[in-house]
């Protein structure tokens, strides 16, 4: 079945190869054609967008080709270059017509992509398991009632991944069972007795919307309760000289509003006891995806031993610089990996996207090793310590004439009441339209007033009421005196404490030799529910875990790719949450279409005269007839000539009176001189 269906798919891609290729020549060729190199090329064309013959096309070709068409003269009418207006005219022809197949052969590759993606997914098998034959049996009832009916969705076959090469956990929880896993009794410390069981249930079982039937995983099932679940490795993991990858899949099938989906790898100790897993039991490494509100996070955290007090210190990566938001709201199932080197090297990928990498030497939060230095606690700064890099000047003394007192603001003594000002009349009068409501009652509400409105008086005139002068900027206000501000002299710089030796200084430069690990702990809780774990890896060899990616979460990105809509139809769908894309669906379309027609519709209008140099390029006949400039020019040339020639024969009468003894082989030779001298061949070149 597999087979068949690759050989499906290699002979769809090279007949559209080849289709594309045909269509790419053509458009090739037609680019040839309109510089106007290759005849035989110009006449194919002609054949492919002119109703004629292919055969007679190139008999053109050869033709003009050969040099039968020479000096404007054709010896057979050729429909291609009779004249350079009928070489234009069949120009704009055909582009108009290359235009039109351009445009023609957009919608057809549109309608063929349609039709081959209908066709793809009429075509590709289900197989499904014998187990959910009833169910598909009501689904189709359901389906044949709604209107109208969706098209089928193509599925892909799961099939179990099974763990090949080296590794120390595998989980695919497809035998549809928690066998080996420990479900925690223990309560949490520290609060109240009624939410600080961990009885948050667990199920296995598939995704709502599963794309892979027979796929399952652990579902975590209540929200708003503590949840903790764990399972012992095959063999403890020690950190010496081979790499750790964990990895597993996790789907927010619901959302998530604020929760984790992070895995805890518990250290290896003698008093480990899964069922009393809880928040303070010992780990190793903390890995996985929370958030709470808008902070969305990726945590990688490891325990770190003080090699001198024997304590444990909590070491945070830094925060990735991607964007994590998508991975928490598509309700996709994504893969995420650890990967940590014997080099102090580590990666944290999403999807197989490496998200995040550093050192765990210089890239974690506290650092690893402390400071060599400390600041000494009992250092303190000293009384007469001066951190003031700038003083008043104590020499500076306030001017004579400095009135500190003169207001920032004074009358206008130039201003000049405006013409028509009424001062009788105020601003503001009592509504005389207004009545004391019914219900007022003055001993609980005092006395009424009508409410004021402006006065209708003063609408045509510049002011009403008392007028005053307008106030402008005082020009002698200098306002309170302070001295100028001078370096001091006695500063001193800011006052740090001295340095003294660390007392708890210590160098690890080899913090990847963690607490060896035993087992796989889920210690959560969410306000979400439905949150799906698949597939959990621990290995020391990256293309092992490559490979089980690969059989489980691979194909549930291959499924949910399948099921997604077409890509006309995401565009569709981003506009709807989006209406400003529509303005960039436009222009993208749009674009092309006008320099296509731009560049296929127009070309240079034909001139009244065509240079050689032009006749060169298109190897296009010059026609017979001449222009009328040019035999004006070439009548004004003569007329000159006829002119040298008669100053030359004057000259020439001087020069025989003056040497009539010299033999007659000298006048022979000057009477050819001057035929040579009146031959056309002597005359300037015309400049075109």
């Amino acid at each position: 079945m597999c087979n068949q269906k690759i050989t499906l798919l290699v002979v769809t891609f090279v007949k559209e190869f080849n289709t594309s290729l045909t269509l790419l020549f053509r458009f090739i060729v037609v680019g040839i054609y309109e510089l106007g190199h290759l005849n035989y090329l110009r006449s194919f064309i002609y054949s492919l967008l002119w109703p004629v013959s292919c055969s007679e096309a190139l008999s053109h070709s050869s033709l003009v080709h050969s040099g039968k068409v020479v000096h404007g003269r054709s010896v057979v009418p050729s429909p291609i270059v009779s004249s350079p207006d009928l070489w234009h005219s069949k120009t704009m022809e055909l582009k108009m017509r290359l235009c039109v197949a351009l445009l023609s052969l957009s919608l057809c590759l549109g309608l063929m992509g349609h039709v081959r993606a209908q066709e793809e997914a009429d075509d590709m098998e289900m197989d499904v398991e014998d187990a959910i034959d009833d169910m598909q049996e009501e689904d189709v009832e359901e389906e044949e009632q709604q209107v109208p009916a969706s098209p089928p969705v193509p599925t892909v076959t799961y099939k179990a991944p099974e763990p090949m090469g080296e590794h120390y956990f595998a989980e695919s929880f497809d035998k549809g069972t928690l066998h080996g896993w420990v479900l925690s009794q223990a309560k949490k410390d520290g609060i109240d007795e009624d939410i600080a069981k961990y009885d948050g249930k667990w199920e296995v079982e598939e995704m709502k919307d599963t794309k892979l039937p027979g796929d399952k995983g652990l579902v975590l099932k209540s929200k708003a309760k503590h949840h903790a679940i764990s399972a012992l490795l095959l063999r403890p993991f020690t950190f010496d000289t081979k790499p750790l990858i964990v990895q597993y899949e996790v789907n927010f099938q619901t959302g998530i509003d604020c929760g984790g989906a992070y895995v805890k790898l518990l250290s290896q100790t003698p008093d480990l006891d899964l069922e009393e897993f809880v928040d303070k039991t010992a780990y190793t490494i903390m890995f996985g995806p929370d958030k709470c509100g808008e902070d969305y996070k990726l945590h990688f955290i490891f325990r770190h031993k003080n090699p001198k007090t024997g304590e444990f210190e909590e070491k945070h990566a830094k925060k990735p610089d991607a964007d994590l938001r998508t991975y928490y709201t598509d309700k996709k199932t994504h893969l995420y990996t650890l990967v940590l080197n014997p080099d102090n090297s580590f990666e944290i990928l999403i999807d197989q996207t490496v998200v995040n990498s550093g050192s765990l030497l210089n890239d974690m939060t506290p650092p690893i090793n402390p400071p060599a230095e400390i600041e000494d606690p009992d250092d303190h700064k000293p009384e007469d310590w001066d951190e003031r890099p700038k003083i008043q000047d104590p020499d500076a003394v306030k001017p004579e004439d400095w009135d500190e007192d003169a207001p920032a603001k004074i009358p206008d003594e130039d201003a000049v009441k405006p013409d028509g000002w009424l001062d009788d009349e105020p601003e503001y009068i009592s509504d005389p339209d207004a009545l004391k409501p019914e219900d007022w009652d003055e001993d609980m509400d005092g006395e009424w007033e009508a409410p004021q409105i402006p006065n209708p008086a003063c609408e045509t005139a510049p002011g009403c009421g008392l007028w005053q002068r307008p106030v402008i900027d005082n020009p002698n206000y200098k306002g309170k005196w302070k001295p100028p501000m001078i370096d001091n002299p006695n500063y001193q710089g800011v006052w740090k404490p001295r340095k003294i030796p660390n007392p708890d200084f210590f160098e690890d430069l080899h913090p990847f030799r963690m607490t060896p690990i035993s087992a796989v702990g889920l210690e959560l809780w969410s306000m979400s529910s439905d949150i799906f774990f698949d597939n959990f890896f621990v290995t020391s060899d990256r293309n092992v875990a490559e490979r089980w990616a690969a059989d489980g979460w691979g194909l549930k990105k291959a499924a949910e790719g399948a099921a997604e809509p077409g890509l006309v139809n995401q565009m569709i769908t981003a506009a709807e949450e989006k209406p400003w894309l529509w303005i960039v669906y436009v222009l993208t379309v749009a674009v092309p279409l006008v320099l296509i027609i731009v560049f296929c519709c127009t070309g240079k209008k034909s001139s009244a005269s065509t240079s050689a140099a032009e006749y060169k390029k298109t190897d296009a006949p010059q026609p017979d007839v001449k222009e009328e400039a040019e035999e004006e020019e070439a009548k004004e040339e003569e007329s000159e000539a006829k002119k040298s020639e008669e100053e030359d024969s004057t000259g020439e009468a001087e020069e025989a009176a003056e040497n009539d003894k010299k033999d007659g082989n000298t006048s022979s030779e000057k009477s050819e001189d001057d035929i040579l001298r009146r031959s056309p061949r002597s005359r300037k070149p015309r400049k075109d």
